[in-house]
């Protein structure tokens, strides 16, 4: 018995140590190679930028400002080109395909990482209209899906990689809005184009960061356009929910500041290791709240989510006034 309890342990151990040295193996010769990346005015997308310029990649960064793309260009080298691109006008999606295409010639595209996205407005689900809903869509799902699109002949050229940032909002639905039902169909858009794509010896990955600290995510603007929405409101909605109803929201979110992850660069190292792996993985998760919360939540059954998650909601004020 103790003999064979020695070889299973061997073996987990053989195991674990060549799927993390499998893990280790990098690819060569980076500096001539190409990455396009979406948003980086700001966040995540403005960090990748700058670490992957700084590692030796031609990095192409896609801004949505002027201001943006200037601010990043005056922090990085000469190596790295700058574009305005708006991923939900579909006409300077294509152009600015037309001229990486012209840019990178015959090596084509290593890298594409779809970073651009938006909130959108997180309120009560009987707050909304449909047009709260069509921003973080066009912008995380049918923005992504035409930048793929336009790219996708690029990196199927360089046998490369698509890196899509979905988020844990795309695996627990945790708030009413377009942002959740966006990212559930970046999910579901990344799965079916990674199948695609193994045939063409491109590699697809799935990032799903937890809570960060981003303008993305910032409360005070979040609360203003739940504010701007409860203005427009009828009264029962407003009897239902009760006049403190925000306020309330606002302050237990801040109570639990300890969710949010302050190191933007746990996102970017999961860029780095789904461009630079030899192996990379299908789905990266980082940030502690999502590996230790809210992804192991969301493989829980559904009344375990709903109880969890609802301890988190304000109690309505009077949700019998219908």
């Amino acid at each position: 018995m103790l003999l064979l309890l020695f070889w299973v342990s061997a073996l987990l151990f053989l195991c674990a140590f060549l799927w993390n040295y499998k893990g280790q193996l990098k690819i060569a010769d980076i500096t001539d190679k190409y990455i396009f990346i979406t948003g980086c005015d700001t966040g995540f997308g403005n960090l990748a930028a700058r670490t992957f310029d700084e590692k030796g990649f031609r990095v192409i960064a896609a801004c949505l400002t002027e201001s943006g793309s200037t601010a990043l260009k005056a922090k990085t080298s000469d190596r790295l080109h700058t574009v305005l691109l708006d991923v939900t006008n579909p006409e300077n999606v294509k152009e600015t395909a037309q001229w990486v295409k012209s840019h990178v010639g015959e090596k084509g595209l290593w890298g594409l990482i779809n970073n651009a996205g938006v909130l959108g407005v997180l309120a009560p689900t009987d707050w909304l209209t449909v047009n709260d809903y069509r921003e973080p869509i066009e912008v995380n799902l049918f923005g992504l899906i035409d930048v793929t699109l336009n790219m996708l002949p690029l990196v199927k050229k360089a046998r490369g990689r698509v890196i899509n940032v979905s988020s844990i909002g795309g695996r627990l639905a945790f708030g009413g809005g377009g942002y959740t039902p966006s990212k559930y169909a970046v999910e579901g858009f990344n799965d079916s184009l990674r199948r695609d794509m193994k045939a063409f010896g491109v590699h697809v990955s799935c990032i799903e960061p937890g809570l960060f600290k981003t303008q993305l995510a910032d409360p005070i603007k979040a609360t203003e356009k739940k504010l701007a929405v409860w203005k427009h409101l009828s009264p029962d909605i407003k009897q239902q929910y009760g006049e403190g109803y925000i306020e309330k929201s606002l302050h237990k979110l801040k109570s639990n500041t300890s969710f949010v992850n302050l190191d933007l660069s746990l996102v970017v190292e999961c860029m780095d290791h789904a461009l630079t792996s030899v192996f990379p993985k299908t789905r990266y998760t980082a940030g502690k709240d999502a590996k230790t919360f809210w992804i192991p939540l969301s493989h829980m059954p559904a009344f375990l989510q709903d109880f969890l998650l609802l301890k988190q909601k304000v109690e309505l004020a009077n949700p019998k006034a219908v």
